[in-house]
């Protein structure tokens, strides 16, 4: 069973979410937190498997309160699956680079956050390919300089940088061993090795670097 901690400063929204996951035989409600503090201490006492969180809240806004999450419970902390909107792209990519595990916009379908929150709860991150693309591309465009490559890259050996670029153009890990024409476990083997080399805690800060040293640049991915 997974447990599902939903943060939502709407109580109509979050409502409808934590009756949603309730609908789902593979998945409970840990608890609904209508603030980033209420999110904050409810992760400290329930322990939730992954955590839904909203962005724009009273107080503490879901950024800071995935920081502190994220941080407090290290190395084994909740998944975090932000909840978002298009005119956010700076808050997301921050919520990327703090380790969140992805996002979904908020008028995702209940199959789409259903799936999310079950693919992020067994590790991987999501972020659908047109999204990450959207988004991140547009605030690497105007902010992220890449006249150096990553230190950390030298590190890499040439078919894990490979798959790190692919990583960043947003594709499944299904679609990356098609185009290596490798196995998916081999795949899955890549990528930990390149997290494990570049000290990344999730899918989200792979596509992040991918954008930062110029692997993956914006308007050609």
């Amino acid at each position: 069973m997974i447990s599902v901690l939903v943060v939502d400063d709407q109580p109509l929204v979050r409502g409808g979410l934590a009756a949603l996951i309730r609908s789902s035989p593979q998945l409970d409600v840990a608890g609904e937190a209508g603030t980033g503090d209420e999110a904050v201490a409810l992760v400290a006492r329930q322990r939730p498997d992954v955590v839904l969180m909203d962005i724009r809240m009273p107080g503490m806004d879901g950024i800071t309160a995935t920081e502190r999450i994220l941080a407090t419970h290290a190395p084994h902390p909740p998944r975090v699956l932000i909840l978002t909107t298009y005119d956010l792209d700076e808050y997301v990519y921050t919520a990327l680079r703090l380790g969140a595990s992805g996002f979904l916009l908020k008028d995702a379908s209940p199959e789409q956050v259903l799936a999310a929150i079950h693919a992020v709860a067994t590790g991987d991150m999501l972020i659908a390919p047109t999204i990450t693309r959207r988004l991140i591309e547009e605030y690497a465009d105007r902010t992220v300089a890449r006249e150096k490559p990553h230190p950390d890259l030298s590190t890499l050996t040439a078919r894990e940088v490979e798959v790190l670029r692919l990583v960043g153009t947003g594709i499944s890990n299904t679609e990356i061993a098609a185009h290596l024409c490798l196995s998916n476990g081999t795949v899955k083997t890549h990528l930990y090795r390149v997290m494990h080399k570049l000290d990344l805690t999730s899918r989200a800060q792979a596509v992040v670097v991918a954008y930062e040293t110029g692997l993956v640049v914006p308007g050609r991915s």
